[in-house]
């Protein structure tokens, strides 16, 4: 369907708020928890690395986040469809607020880097466990007509927090130190708390998933039976894994940009500038019938991109090609979930999630991982290249190979069209 060219058509669809106040309360409150995670993000890595001088020792933190991501992930969907999924998220919401004030309470010099490697962990454990019932939430709030533009809200309120979660978090360590960014985390868990809280039970809709880890292999079997589902997952999956650039920043910055930390801060900010300003302007998603198709164009603009920013030769062609990067990369992520969640029955919607989840962290830190391989054998140019150049390839033969992906969207009810099933609640 033709996206139209009325610029009011291009604007973000904001009327899943308007219309919905238990999704603007849950909005806002994803807002501000945003911005929190970001500043201890922020104050765990500097904590880190001022007590070590080490980068390794910061890498290790990202470690002690990818292993019960992995882990942890695909269990938590079996949870979010075994339970009320409104009760999940309160017990580890109010967790994680007390998890930030023991942070607050260590964030002194001379603190254990073991407690705090400990507590990053535990934090990600309980993200693991919440992540996949705050997915299946979302089309219980909205129902499956609003859920694409819903999910661009998400995504714009992720990348609101990662551009001004860092900037806050530089100011209010300048002021307070990293104490008050533990504490004005801590703080934001109120306003998710409150929104979550006056929500209705969220139980599962059909059959409560067994307990067991083995009801993770039901959400395997449904990939059998929709195939655009699981091409939606690995192509997303193939545009992070291929060709994530942001562990070239450093080495790019020191050989072509001078070394500093100002043009390696614009760097690391372009793609969610970019991932804003696309999401500003995502009205568009919400009229789309074939967001597979989508899905695999905007992962191609994101290789193109990624390549373009391995071979710019100046500083405003570097953070361009990251901005338009971010952009597509944002964009992938709304279509990934509106594949996924509008194919989905309700009942294995959480475990749909906790697949999303693990794809959408687990990609990115072998991304990374394999461009930081690259470039030490070969050169970041090379790297940046070859990685984007390769997520082209491999999204064409997707395409090519699994030609569901392309056809129309068949929603949980069949029609063709995002579909009628899910109930709305307005309140």
């Amino acid at each position: 369907m033709s996206l139209g060219v009325g610029p009011r058509r291009l604007l973000i669809d904001v009327s899943p708020l308007r219309e919905v106040p238990a999704y603007r309360r849950w909005w806002l409150g994803s807002l501000l928890s945003g911005v929190g995670a970001q500043l201890t993000s922020f104050a765990v890595a500097l904590q880190v690395f001022r007590a070590t001088g080490s980068s390794a020792a910061v890498g290790l933190v990202a470690l002690m986040v990818l292993v019960p991501t992995l882990v942890v992930g695909l269990l938590g969907g079996v949870v979010a469809d075994s339970t009320d999924r409104r009760r999940l998220v309160l017990v580890t919401m109010a967790t994680q607020l007390g998890v930030s004030g023991v942070l607050a309470a260590q964030a002194f010099p001379g603190a254990s880097l073991p407690l705090v490697y400990g507590l990053v962990g535990g934090q990600a454990v309980l993200v693991a466990l919440q992540s996949p019932a705050q997915r299946a939430m979302v089309p219980a709030l909205l129902g499956t007509q609003r859920l694409p533009s819903g999910l661009a809200l998400a995504q714009l309120s992720f990348q609101v927090s990662l551009v001004a979660g860092p900037a806050l978090a530089g100011i209010l360590t300048a002021v307070g130190g990293l104490r008050l960014c533990y504490l004005l985390d801590a703080a934001s868990f109120l306003a998710g708390l409150y929104a979550v809280a006056r929500l209705p039970a969220l139980a599962p809709v059909g059959a409560a998933a067994r307990r067991s880890p083995a009801a993770v292999l039901d959400a395997l079997r449904f990939l059998r039976t929709r195939p655009a589902v699981g091409g939606a997952l690995l192509s997303d999956f193939l545009a992070t894994a291929l060709a994530m650039p942001f562990a070239l920043f450093p080495a790019v910055n020191a050989l072509h940009f001078g070394g500093g930390a100002t043009t390696l801060g614009l760097l690391g900010s372009a793609p969610a500038v970019g991932g804003a300003v696309a999401m500003a302007v995502s009205g568009g998603v919400r009229h789309l019938v074939r967001p597979g198709r989508a899905l695999l164009v905007t992962g191609g603009v994101w290789g193109i991109s990624v390549a373009g920013f391995g071979v710019a030769p100046a500083l405003w062609g570097a953070l361009l090609c990251l901005a338009v990067a971010g952009a597509a990369d944002t964009l992938s992520v709304v279509l990934r979930g509106a594949v996924v969640q509008l194919s989905s029955p309700d009942h294995l919607r959480g475990r749909m999630g906790s697949l999303e989840f693990v794809v959408g962290a687990g990609g990115p830190q072998l991304g990374n991982a394999r461009a930081g391989f690259v470039a030490a054998v070969s050169s970041p140019a090379v790297s940046a290249v070859s990685g984007g150049l390769s997520v082209v390839v491999a999204l064409g033969v997707l395409g090519l190979r699994c030609r569901p992906l392309t056809r129309p969207l068949v929603g949980v009810d069949g029609d063709g069209r995002p579909g009628r099933a899910a109930a709305e609640q307005g309140s």
